[in-house]
């Protein structure tokens, strides 16, 4: 019965906090609306995904809050301040949003949070050939705001598969492409609140890596590559600029929201990442899979999980060790286990160690291992002035 008295107290506190974060937001609207202090309004669409018969696209109305592109010689305080700005977001909540693809038109209305998100079926044939198809956004504005701005228009893109993709790769991001230093908070916080998307490390090699595998043993095979991670939507621009930037092929970036939301204090941690890897093979069940991670969270238990759910699906598994000895145990019985199923996880301290063993199992050419190890030594090097700064 205690038990069941504090479970009741919970549900109360988390719809509480829920109507509360609603309700502050809502008066800070109407507030801003009353003064005409609303900034641009736009719409920021993240990459979506599907097949020739399923489309899934999702994106954001936000107030523009000016972060702008990454620049090289930033200072750390502007840095912060673009950061401060990503996560200080002013939503536009309930707002009309209009999808168009082909002759198709969709409408939808945007959540309490800003989000919104379309699934269709094409209303035609799609380019074959096509790895990256366009969909064009609209937004309806509140007559009071409308008066003084136009409707936010932007194209969003749909990644779908083309005939010539052999197989997918879903990889993670923080210390897996990107470096975060996730073991040490305070480390981590420093890189992320002061570094900018060109500035930040990428892991040596993974550029020329992730290249050979999307182009597979052919080299122009298009496979498709999704970005997994427990991140925060608010970072999205600043992934995507990092994958950009750095060449490394573009796709979508699943990310989670932040706030309160309304069945729990705080959204569910990594194991959103299996949630978005099982939907991803769930789309494509004919399509085996390459997973990507590191030993510092919780990928070789969540990649175990997907195999388990997945059988015959997942073609290799590499995981990149960035030191956790205490987590080497459970990593060699995950290895093991997995082993004995048919599936092949290694634990890798370079990127051309991941990279030998997929030339050796035909995911990509032999030749690319030259340019993986010419792309390996010049990140290496050019990351040395910036971890002094680190």
């Amino acid at each position: 019965m205690a038990f069941h008295w504090r479970r009741i107290t919970s549900n109360l506190a988390r719809h509480a906090a829920h109507g509360i974060e609603i309700s502050v937001g809502t008066l800070k609207r109407s507030i801003k609306q009353a003064l005409r202090r609303v900034g641009p309004i736009h719409i920021l669409p993240y990459r979506g995904y599907g097949t020739r018969e399923q489309f899934f696209l999702r994106g954001r109305v936000l107030e523009d809050k000016h972060v702008g592109g990454p620049k090289e010689k930033a200072t750390a305080w502007s840095n912060f301040q673009a950061m401060y700005r990503r996560f200080v977001t002013d939503e536009v909540p309930y707002v009309t949003v209009r999808a168009r693809h082909g002759s198709l038109v969709l409408t939808t209305q945007t959540d309490w949070e800003g989000y919104f998100e379309f699934q269709w079926q094409p209303d035609g044939p799609l380019d074959s050939d096509r790895l990256w198809h366009d969909v064009q956004l609209e937004a309806e504005l509140d007559r009071r705001i409308a008066r003084t701005q136009s409707k936010p228009t932007v194209v969003g893109h749909v990644m779908v598969p083309p005939s010539t993709s052999a197989f997918g790769v879903i990889s993670d991001v923080d210390d897996t492409i990107l470096e975060t230093y996730a073991t040490d908070l305070i480390k981590t916080i420093r890189i992320t609140m002061l570094n900018n998307a060109r500035t930040r490390l990428p892991l040596p090699g993974v550029a020329a890596f992730y290249q050979a595998l999307q182009g597979g043993p052919t080299g122009e095979m298009q496979n498709p590559l999704f970005y997994v991670s427990s991140s925060a939507w608010n970072l999205y621009d600043l992934m995507e600029d990092f994958l950009d930037l750095n060449e490394i092929p573009l796709g979508p970036i699943l990310l989670q929201s932040l706030g309160l939301a309304n069945n729990k204090l705080i959204n569910s941690g990594h194991w959103h990442k299996l949630r978005k890897i099982s939907q991803i093979l769930k789309t494509y069940p004919e399509m085996p899979f390459v997973l990507i991670g590191d030993s510092g969270q919780d990928d070789p238990v969540l990649y175990q999980q997907a195999v388990m759910d997945f059988p015959g699906r997942i073609r290799a598994i590499y995981i990149r060790d960035i030191g956790r000895e205490s987590r080497y145990p459970r990593i060699r019985r995950i290895t093991s286990e997995l082993k004995e199923g048919g599936v092949d996880m290694l634990l890798v301290t370079d990127t051309l160690q991941a990279a030998q063993h997929a030339a050796d199992h035909g995911l990509i050419p032999g030749a690319a291992l030259a340019d993986i190890h010419q792309d390996r030594v010049r990140d290496t090097v050019q990351r040395k002035p910036l971890e002094q700064a680190v």
